[in-house]
């Protein structure tokens, strides 16, 4: 007889409601961002290469103000349960809604920088408060 590895068996039930009740509230948040964004019909961050058009979705973690070349820029870290990238606005110190915790769609080209996928300038939708 030969054992079937439990990651290989089809997950009941009473299984799935066993690994929500030991998951942490972080692996539960990021399991839903990645339903959402497969929901959504965006590529997840993680899937994402040097130079390719996307659009992504997720939520903002961190916003800030950081000068580039002595140009105001305006910084978000956005997740999406896969990964995270920096959203960067050139020339902004502020965009109304534009905070942490806030959802957001964001259309543009991936481009690497310091090892981190960036997004310049993308076109954006802030997604509805609360539940959707």
């Amino acid at each position: 007889m030969s054992a079937v590895p439990g990651s290989e068996k089809p997950a009941g039930r009473f299984r799935r409601m066993l690994d929500r009740l030991s998951s942490s509230q972080e692996d539960l948040e990021s399991e839903e961002l990645r339903e959402d964004a497969e929901t959504a019909g965006c590529t997840r961050i993680g899937d994402c290469h040097d130079r390719q058009i996307v659009t992504v979705t997720g939520t903002l973690r961190t916003v800030t103000l950081r000068p580039r070349a002595g140009v105001p820029a305006l910084e978000a870290e956005l997740f999406d349960g896969s990964a995270a990238l920096d959203v960067v606005w050139l020339g902004r110190r502020s965009i109304v809604g534009i905070e942490p915790g806030r959802k957001l769609i964001a259309s543009g080209r991936i481009s690497m920088s310091r090892g981190r996928r960036v997004l310049f300038n993308p076109k954006y939708e802030l997604r509805p408060l609360g539940r959707e």
